[in-house]
């Protein structure tokens, strides 16, 4: 991990130009096809000029359509389907410059992205071709820049939404077709369903004339001949496109059981892989989508309501998810597979998992405080939401996982939520789907709107890891998703929150006393510690940066596209700087300001910027605007900035803290077991008749947890001192987190009889395992090595790409 940094390859360019103009919603219309592992459709853009620049419109009347956009008309999509019962609607990394012409002297990537050949086979007219032929691309016309790569663009059109019957009273004339959208756009919240409608009706009208388009390898250009602003350009877009079965943003593998799924990933490129977006995240959309499958399949989506499947066909069912809270494209998730629900068993009037969703339709929306968003139905503003402690929640997994999740998950999720909601107050997503991804998932989890991902990982041992983790998921409703960071090179802002929330939330979930809290929270402070100061010295220095672009955090172009620093670093996917730093920061101020302070601050934090995007200066000064005097002990945002935020390294105040921090009960109580077993391991195997046994205490798992990682500290253990750990803990039957403290044991101390251990751990618990390959190689064993090659070659077909690409690394 010490390599050189190169910007050429590290840095992510996102290229739309959001300053100009913005997509306001996406309905898409897809259809699953597991066959060929590609997804297939339209996605229709309802697009808002924007008004960072000035603008000059020839005239606010739009022509129709030109004799040339008539005769290049193609073949209208198929009608999507939307259940009658489902009808409702709504939903921000930015490029290196502005825009990247083709013509102008600049590398052509068509050819390994395969976009151009794809679009001359499918369309029968060339729109790159004919863009090109123009010659025209130096000239005046306006161009939308979209996020785009990995996809085989087919073709773009205008919609001709002024076709929709009822349309007109959007607009004074039919020739407005602009005008349509911005009203349409434009229409206020407690009139969402007529909205949705609206577009789903206008995302089904037929083309009024192609557009031309090109494609570089992080971006999709369309522009329409004569619309030189972003107030002439169509407002209504539909693009035709296919997935490509390696594009970065899915996931195209088997579930535990054998079957075939596919999944959206968390990747560095984010959705654009999967749909023409905005991905900077200022770009706040809402969205609706229509998914295919074949009948076997369930469809799980970013949505508000609990989808049913409408069946089409009798081997083809059709799913239709939505949402009305204005959000990144890139919180957008699709999940399609033979995916099993999980019930209870026993489900009673009063079970917390029957209560009731409550839609904006049905909001008591009462003036509850002020929201600070733009306008769309807030539950923050109904009052029935306000106080729903645990929102309706189901929970799917591959059907050889139900028991395990029945017995180890779907009991923690009531007492989570309601511990969550204890501290935070009103849940900003009016339900939850919880999904158990498959084994090559490439973090223990990841959240989106109405959905969690989940490893299998955490179902394995006692219920800490679980519920640890679904608390730290949870957690991102609100820090992450209801409230973004304008720059996503401030991870901090989601994930310090969430590490640091998911102590509280699962304190709360196990009705802990609060010195038993308090002990706990020490103690996993302590285990977050170790792992910092192990981290940091195989981490490069720019990485180890929280704010990395100071004071020009939040900065972008004039179009809108700016470069996230670090952004495809394959290596940064596996660090969790940002994590414990992150962490560790707002662990400092709680204790500075006291944990009563801190947390009656958050719920304000929490009322004032949820639905928006913040940096990390509106929240520091917002917490020492809200601190008394005396409670802020000479802290200002610039001292936190250069303290946590703007160096490398472990912060000076964190050094101090750390000192004193070995010292809770639970980890003193851990220090006496690790000198019992110095002492049992430097005995002789034939002892003498007085020697008295070891007894050893019950621990709890992050007490064993510390247990190992103090054991790692030695230099030799003996096979039986392996032994006997093994057995007095059970080691083999721990959550993953013990179990991967003791393969490292294993590895380091080459420890035959557990290697099977090992090998379990690397294809079971892929979420975790990446740097036992490394472990494995350096030891220069010849059969730890042949156990990483043939696990690896084992896994490396499902394996995340960014996971394979690091281990083939480490390995070959």
């Amino acid at each position: 991990m010490d390599r050189k940094l190169d910007p050429l390859r590290d840095d992510l360019p996102l290229m739309a130009n959001t300053s100009h103009i913005l997509v306001k919603h996406y309905v898409l219309d897809l259809d699953v096809d597991f066959e060929s592992q590609t997804i297939e459709g339209t996605i229709v853009l309802f697009l808002e000029s924007g008004n960072r620049f000035k603008e000059q419109s020839s005239s606010t009347e739009e022509a129709g359509p030109s004799a040339s956009e008539e005769a290049c008309r193609f073949r209208t999509p198929e009608p999507c389907h939307i259940p009658a019962t489902d009808t409702r609607p709504f939903s921000s990394k930015m490029g290196y410059n502005d825009v990247v012409i083709c013509g102008k002297g600049d590398k052509d990537t068509s050819d390994k992205d395969g976009n151009r050949d794809n679009q001359e086979q499918a369309s029968g007219i060339s729109s790159w071709k004919y863009c090109r032929d123009t010659g025209n691309h130096g000239s005046e016309d306006f161009l939308l820049v979209l996020d785009c790569c990995d996809l085989s663009v087919l073709k773009v059109e205008e919609v001709d939404v002024a076709a929709v019957p009822g349309i007109e009273k959007f607009a004074r004339s039919p020739k407005f077709r602009n005008q349509i959208v911005r009203e349409l756009v434009a229409l206020p919240a407690d009139r969402w369903r007529e909205q949705l409608d609206c577009y789903a009706r206008c995302s089904q009208a037929p083309g009024c004339g192609e557009l031309l388009f090109d494609t570089d390898t992080w971006s999709l250009q369309i522009r329409k001949t004569g619309a030189q602003t972003a107030t002439d350009f169509p407002h209504a877009v539909r693009i035709r496109y296919r997935t490509q079965a390696q594009g970065r943003s899915v996931t195209w593998t088997s579930d535990q059981s054998g079957r075939p799924c596919v999944y959206t990933v968390g990747s560095p490129i984010n959705n654009r892989a999967l749909f023409p977006c905005q991905e900077p995240p200022v770009a706040m959309s809402t969205w609706q989508a229509t998914v295919r499958a074949a009948a076997s399949f369930v469809v799980l989506t970013s949505g508000e309501n609990s989808a049913k499947p409408t069946q089409l066909r009798e081997d083809c069912s059709s799913w239709h998810y939505y949402v009305t809270m204005p959000m990144p494209a890139s919180t957008f998730t699709i999940a399609v597979g033979s995916w099993a629900e999980t019930k209870p068993q026993i489900c009673s009037s009063d079970d917390p998992a029957t209560e009731t969703s409550f839609s904006p339709s049905e909001a008591d929306f009462r003036n509850i405080g002020v929201c600070g968003h733009v306008e769309y139905p807030c539950r923050f503003q109904n009052a029935s939401a306000t106080t729903q402690e645990v929102i309706p929640h189901r929970l799917f997994a591959p059907v050889c996982l139900q028991g395990a999740c029945q017995e180890a998950l779907l009991p923690l999720i009531p007492p989570c939520l309601s511990a969550a909601h204890s501290v935070l107050g009103t849940h900003p997503f009016g339900r939850l789907d919880v999904l158990i991804v498959p084994a090559n998932f490439p973090s223990l989890g990841m959240a989106s709107p109405h959905i969690v991902f989940l490893s299998q990982s955490v179902l394995t041992g006692m219920s800490h890891l679980c519920g640890t983790r679904l608390c730290h998921e949870i957690a991102h409703s609100w820090f992450g998703l209801a409230i973004g960071a304008r720059d996503w090179t401030e991870e901090w802002l989601s994930e310090g929150f969430a590490t640091h929330l998911e102590d509280i939330f699962w304190a709360k979930a196990q009705q802990l006393a609060p010195h038993e809290a308090q002990e706990q929270q020490e103690l996993r402070a302590c285990l977050r510690w170790r792992r910092l100061r192990d981290e940091l010295p195989n981490c490069p220095e720019e990485l180890q940066v929280l704010r990395p672009n100071k004071e020009k955090t939040g900065h972008v172009s004039d179009s809108g596209s700016s470069v996230i620093k670090h952004g495809l670093n394959p290596e940064k996917v596996f660090m969790q700087v940002h994590y414990l730093k992150g962490y560790f920061l707002l662990r400092f101020l709680a204790k500075r300001l006291g944990d009563d302070t801190y947390f009656s601050f958050l719920r304000k934090f929490v009322q004032a910027f949820h639905g928006q995007l913040i940096l990390s200066q509106d929240f520091l000064q917002m917490l020492l605007e809200d601190t008394p005097e005396e409670k802020r002990l000479e802290l200002s945002v610039e001292n936190i900035f250069q303290d946590w935020l703007e160096s490398s390294g472990i912060p000076q105040p964190l050094q101090r803290e750390r000192r004193a921090g070995e010292e809770s009960g639970l980890a003193r109580q851990v220090s006496a077991e690790v000198a019992k077993w110095v002492r049992v391991n430097r005995r002789p195997r034939k002892r003498k008749r007085r020697e008295t046994e070891e007894v050893f205490a019950k621990l709890l798992p992050d007490q064993l947890l510390l247990l190992l990682e103090h054991l790692l500290e030695q230099t030799t253990l003996s096979p039986r001192t392996l032994q006997r750990l093994e057995r007095t803990y059970h080691l083999p039957e721990q959550d993953a987190e013990v179990r991967h403290r003791w393969c490292e044991l294993v590895v380091k101390h080459k420890y035959k009889k557990a290697y099977g251990d090992v090998e379990r751990f690397l294809q079971e618990d892929q979420a975790m395992g990446i740097y036992l390959y490394g472990e494995l190689m350096v030891n220069e064993d010849a059969e730890q090595q042949r156990l990483a090659r043939r696990c690896f070659e084992l896994s490396r077909e499902q394996m995340d790409r960014s996971s394979a690409e690091l281990v083939a690394e480490m390995i070959l």
